[in-house]
């Protein structure tokens, strides 16, 4: 049998005395980001990040500290962005440019995090999840390893992939500038 991170309760039982709107505030930064780094546009990543908090609120997971409850919000996140990005749906329809806004309309404080961005959301997912995880949310490389469900050497070569493609992608663009 598998270890768990979290255990599932049902629903309306609360076992834990954390409420559903105050782990929408400590976490929804850290959900948005990565639906948004995903799925690459912004109403895609707004459903996303409803259906993480509402798996939350149904599910009421029992998790024994704060890095278990983060690490089953990011594989939650992970797992719904996955499947909204490969939908038949997302692979078929063609966006109205005036309705689905790309994914650089959604910015950061900083104008390097911005062109950061830009380039994270033209890596594919394999990179992009642990260059997020790893600089985006401070995680280790064995918290992104168990959160993934890989080994620590994967995760490494990802991250060493990922620098040496966000270089390029980021030498081009100050090319092209």
């Amino acid at each position: 049998m598998a270890m768990t991170l979290c255990e599932t309760t049902a629903v309306g039982s609360h076992a834990s005395s954390t409420t559903t709107e105050q782990v929408v505030g400590r976490y929804q930064d850290m959900v948005y980001a990565i639906c948004v780094t995903h799925t690459q546009n912004r109403p895609d990543a707004d459903d996303c990040f409803q259906e993480v908090f509402l798996a939350y609120h149904r599910k009421q997971p029992v998790c024994h500290d704060e890095e278990h409850l983060k690490a089953w919000l990011i594989r939650t996140s992970l797992t719904i962005t996955r499947r909204v990005s490969s939908s038949s749906w997302r692979t078929r329809v063609r966006p109205m440019p005036e309705v689905d806004p790309p994914a650089e309309a959604f910015r950061f404080d900083q104008e390097e995090l911005d062109d950061l961005l830009a380039a994270l959301a033209g890596l594919g997912e394999t990179y992009r999840s642990v260059i997020h995880l790893f600089y985006l949310e401070d995680m280790a490389v064995d918290q992104i390893a168990d959160v993934l469900g890989i080994e620590p050497g994967a995760v490494k070569m990802r991250l060493s992939r990922g620098r040496t493609a966000l270089r390029e992608a980021m030498a081009k663009e100050d090319a092209h500038v």
